[in-house]
């Protein structure tokens, strides 16, 4: 799968690999098969996992329980070996950088696509499906050119955001 064939299904549905919002850790370890790093607060009330690129939050209960999560895309302008790694263990192979057009093209194609709504950032507009979840943070400022970060229309970042929904 191409990181814009994913990106447009993980905007429609508030999905990665089947895991979102409200999933435990388990489920979590099940789906994604990737190396990480935990980082805890002191006081055990959150959990950030951090798989390079990929970052997934948690609050605590009876199990962690996942409370959002982060493709911190423009990480891939620098580190392409990420994703690299993340094609070979998880089976979605992303572009060095994601124009923010592409991934509106496949959106299109994609059957209950959500609606945006958009909103101005201060050199990012912010896209928001209120549907899934999800907001997309893109690159708005005419002058960043593509290099060691994303550029002008590229994606910065795509993150959950929604309340735990019930099951």
């Amino acid at each position: 799968m191409t990181g814009i064939e994913f990106l447009a299904s993980f905007l429609r549905t508030g999905r990665l690999h089947g895991i979102g919002i409200g999933s435990a850790l388990g489920e979590v370890d099940r789906a994604v098969r990737h190396r990480f790093v935990d980082v805890a607060d002191e006081e055990g009330g959150s959990l950030r996992r951090d798989y390079g690129f990929v970052e997934f939050y948690f609050n605590p209960g009876d199990e962690w329980v996942m409370s959002g999560g982060s493709i911190e895309l423009h990480r891939l302008a620098s580190g392409p070996d990420m994703a690299k790694e993340w094609a070979r263990t998880m089976g979605v192979e992303f572009p060095r950088y994601v124009a923010w057009e592409d991934v509106r093209r496949e959106l299109a194609r994609v059957p209950g696509a959500p609606e945006l709504e958009v909103s101005d950032q201060g050199g990012f507009l912010e896209y928001r499906a209120a549907a899934s979840g999800v907001s997309v943070i893109v690159v708005d400022d005419e002058e960043e050119e593509r290099g060691y970060h994303a550029g002008h229309g590229d994606v910065w970042s795509a993150g959950l955001w929604a309340p735990v929904r019930a099951r």
